[in-house]
């Protein structure tokens, strides 16, 4: 949930645009975080392995105004070989604000270059997206 401040507005009075990104890069984090426990976002070489966030796409639904409150409902989807989906969904009570999806990609740091999930990962958001 995050509740809107007054800085979060454009000259309109609606939430920034740019600012539904942020909502959903936290609650796209916190998801991972609790799919993907070891995985840590502020080290992502630590382990040789990390996720690189590749594209966006956000389609917005209905203005959002100063102090209302929006919950971020993530799930995972399309995984294949080296990447997978997070798509998503903006409420403010039962009104749609904006849905979409981002797509993280397997990278190797070091490398700097894409590379396949790991075998248990990979199982792991399968198991996540048919859930």
């Amino acid at each position: 949930m995050e509740r809107v401040r007054f800085g979060d507005l454009d000259a309109m009075r609606h939430l920034n645009n740019v600012v539904f990104l942020r909502y959903f890069e936290t609650a796209r984090i916190t998801y991972l975080r609790h799919l993907i426990p070891q995985h840590n976002p502020a080290d992502p070489e630590a382990g040789g392995f990390g996720l690189i966030f590749a594209e966006c796409h956000i389609n917005y639904r209905s203005p959002v105004h100063y102090d209302e409150q929006v919950a971020i409902a993530c799930s995972v989807a399309d995984v294949r070989r080296s990447s997978f989906r997070i798509p998503f969904a903006m409420t403010v009570d039962t009104r749609l604000a904006a849905e979409g999806y981002g797509v993280l990609v397997g990278f190797d740091y070091a490398a700097q270059k894409a590379m396949a999930l790991p075998d248990e990962l990979q199982a792991s958001l399968t198991a996540e997206a048919t859930g």
